[in-house]
């Protein structure tokens, strides 16, 4: 299906359900009656057309109760009217709707859809659809729909059906049961359509890009239903895109040399884990830092033989003043790692606390106030806890976390006063000044070992060549997962995956968006 194009200003914009209520409010007050239900329509009807015609099959259109029920009915009377075979399943009481809704369901009635009911739907072992529109349930849904219900049993029916014969399912809005602030099926018991395609109204939604949000909402389309620009508030957070990063990292000059790109230290590898260390060194070599030194915390190898330009040394010989350093890779827990931390957060002026290093913070209130003290004299910091670490941060459960990854980010970086970059699907880059920003890139290749360190390394890579940190958080993320996404498109499958193959793919990578979106050098070589 292609997308259809917002019409107003805010294409990477996030949204929560609450500023999605005003937007909508402010602009009900300022149309029609019931012009933004027939915009939605109109929208889920053409994008419809782009990719079925009416000889590819029947369309069954589930319709639910309240504003999300209307919009699918306005979409089955038009496409009805355009000559395709439309089935409906009203899954309402018709007395609840509103006036915009019982309009759409006249029309309806009274075009060629056919109505059926919810019986004929689960009897149905083999429908002969080419398309299912979900329109049960908006973003207004606050209960589970849990799997014993009629509504519950209806969304198991049509995922398993369109599992087993490969029907494409379109949401409008948001697939009913998904929350659309957390991204969470609703309700420790709920079931949520599995969406192939989401068409989402008025603007995106934070819960289709991060957690089990990726999953059930499947490719994501919005459509502003020509609401006015002026209706919309500045975002609560954006969605990462290639052209963000524009000029962040300048073009490299003829007149440089390896002091010009700055220096990483990566402190970790000890005893059974120097190949952590390794990985977050060798990611930020690949990523341009100038030099790189692997601090160990046991004895230190002479060098490495993969990467000879790695300089190897003992961590407590190196002097943190001047560099970046990633620490926690590798660390381990003990007296001597939670020495070279509360170092690290005193004279560091860039750091990137990953791994061990989250653990130890977590547990000690000396280390967290060293931390906080980092942003008062505008020293950066960036924290890469996966969902575990961050539990152990806030001092809630993983559950709790996931359960609202949003919150769970804005509270770490309030907390900590560092950046943050909350890792799991969807990842989540956050800050206590500016939007958050949810990564879009990336798959479940990357769930493999080492692939934190990667990203831990291409983090203080890119701190190190002066990027800001919020910036060089960003930008990581957004490098690792495309990454993984040319690897999964072009060599190999999501399975198997290495964070060693991760390293390469993320150079080019880079490479690829500084060619795109650098000026040209100033001297060219002469060609032959």
């Amino acid at each position: 299906m292609n997308p259809a194009a917002p019409s107003n200003s805010f294409t990477h914009a996030l949204y929560r359900k609450a500023e999605i209520r005003a937007i909508e409010a402010a602009a009900i007050a300022d149309l029609p009656a019931g012009e933004l239900m027939r915009a939605a329509g109109k929208a889920a009807s053409e994008l419809v057309q782009t990719k079925f015609t009416p000889r590819d099959g029947a369309i069954l259109i589930l319709a639910g109760p309240g504003d999300n029920g209307g919009d699918a009915l306005e979409t089955g009377q038009l496409l009805a009217a355009r000559g395709y075979t439309v089935d409906i399943a009203l899954c309402a009481d018709s007395l609840l709707y509103s006036a915009a809704a019982n309009l759409s369901l006249q029309q309806a009635r009274a075009s060629r859809a056919t109505f059926i009911s919810l019986e004929q739907i689960l009897e149905n072992q083999a429908p002969a659809y080419a398309l299912v529109i979900d329109g049960l349930f908006g973003i207004g849904l606050s209960r589970a729909i849990t799997a014993d219900s009629v509504f519950g049993q209806l969304i198991q029916h049509i995922n398993q059906l369109a599992e087993k014969f490969a029907i494409p399912i379109l949401a409008l809005d948001v697939p009913s049961g998904l929350d659309a602030d957390t991204g969470q099926v609703i309700g420790p018991q709920g079931v949520a359509i599995e969406a192939n395609t989401t068409l989402s109204f008025i603007a995106d939604k934070v819960g289709l890009h991060t957690a089990a949000g990726r999953d059930y909402a499947g490719r994501v389309l919005i459509d502003s239903l020509g609401v006015a620009d002026n209706h919309f508030p500045p975002p609560s957070g954006i969605l990462s895109h290639a052209a963000m990063f524009a000029g962040l990292l300048p073009a490299r000059r003829l007149d440089s040399h390896k002091g010009s790109y700055g220096e990483v230290m990566v402190i970790g590898g000890a005893h059974g884990m120097m190949g952590a260390a390794i990985l977050a060194a060798s990611a930020a070599l690949y990523c341009g830092a100038g030099r790189v030194y692997v601090g160990f915390i046991d004895a230190a190898p002479a060098y490495d033989a993969q990467h000879p330009e790695l300089m190897c040394r003992m961590a407590a010989e190196l002097d943190f003043s001047k560099a970046c350093v990633v620490i926690g890779p590798g660390l381990g827990n003990s007296e001597l790692t939670a020495s070279l931390l509360a170092r690290a957060l005193q004279q560091a002026p860039y750091v990137v606390i990953d791994a061990d290093a989250l653990n130890l913070i977590a547990s000690s209130a000396p280390l967290r106030a060293l931390l906080l003290a980092r942003s008062q004299s505008l020293k950066s910091s960036i924290m890469t806890p996966h969902p575990l670490e961050a539990a152990r941060l806030l001092g809630i459960s993983t559950a709790q976390v996931q359960a609202d990854r949003w919150q769970a980010a804005l509270d770490l970086a309030s907390q900590f006063q560092a950046t943050i970059i909350l890792k799991g699907a969807g990842s989540i880059i956050a800050t206590s000044q500016q939007p958050l920003c949810i990564n879009t890139s990336g798959n479940p290749a990357l769930a493999s070992g080492g692939t934190g360190d990667v990203l831990a390394g291409v983090c203080g890579a890119l701190l190190a060549q002066q990027m800001a940190a919020n910036d060089a958080a960003r930008m990581a993320v957004w490098l690792h997962g495309c990454a993984a996404d040319q690897l999964v498109e072009h060599a190999c499958d999501a399975i198997g995956l290495t964070a060693s193959e991760l390293i390469p793919a993320i150079r080019n990578c880079l490479n690829q968006q500084q060619k795109k979106h650098s000026k040209p050098q100033r001297f060219q070589p002469l060609s032959k």
